[in-house]
């Protein structure tokens, strides 16, 4: 299968049918899915009819997809997904991040190299210029990853709950990587790496 990105650790690849499976387990863990829809059960039709094909979606400014599932290189287990997608089909300048991974791979850097090496991508390769990402404001771990992989507090608003879950009631918060922002970080650590 053709990986899309690997780092150290991780390969990240286009979703097949054939995931539904490790979507299904992953959708599953009411920890996974506490800041999502509070930890309720998601069905294997909902996985089929209503997650699969938002993550199998073509973007037609990249020819490709914006959803990756992201497997351990060193066994090829699945962990879960990340995001990286424009949020125009025809244009690649704003692009979304997020991650999804299993429990077990939790606290192990995973969220924030595969994370990194995204916006590294798409920014020298994709032709984006900004990345958003938001999460609930009690989701403290989503936060440390937005903020590890570079990105800078943009905004706190109140989303539009369909269904209140415990910690809506905060709100939510943006974050925001500029190509601007990007260049002079890593302009930085160059010029720190080379004193």
């Amino acid at each position: 299968m053709t990986v899309f990105l690997r780092t150290e650790r991780l390969a990240l690849r286009p979703f097949t049918t054939a995931d539904a499976d490790h979507l299904f387990a992953l959708d599953n863990d009411p920890e996974v899915m506490r800041f999502i829809n509070g930890g309720r059960p998601t069905t294997l039709e909902a996985i089929r009819t209503r997650t699969l094909p938002r993550l199998l979606h073509d973007h037609p400014c990249w020819e490709n997809r914006g959803f990756w599932a992201a497997e351990e290189r060193a066994t090829g287990a699945f962990l879960g997904w990340f995001e990286f997608r424009p949020l125009d089909d025809n244009d690649p300048a704003t692009v979304e991040l997020g991650y999804r991974l299993n429990r077990a791979s939790w606290g192990r850097g995973y969220a924030t190299e595969g994370s990194r090496a995204l916006i590294d991508k798409g920014f020298t390769e994709l032709g984006v210029e900004s990345v958003t990402a938001n999460t609930m404001t009690v989701n403290a771990g989503s936060r440390r990853v937005m903020e590890k992989s570079g990105l800078l507090f943009l905004r706190s608003f109140t989303g539009d709950w369909p269904e209140a879950i415990p910690g809506s009631e905060h709100g939510e918060v943006e974050y925001l990587l500029t190509r601007a922002d990007w260049q002079r970080r890593r302009r930085g650590d160059a010029e720190g790496a080379a004193e």
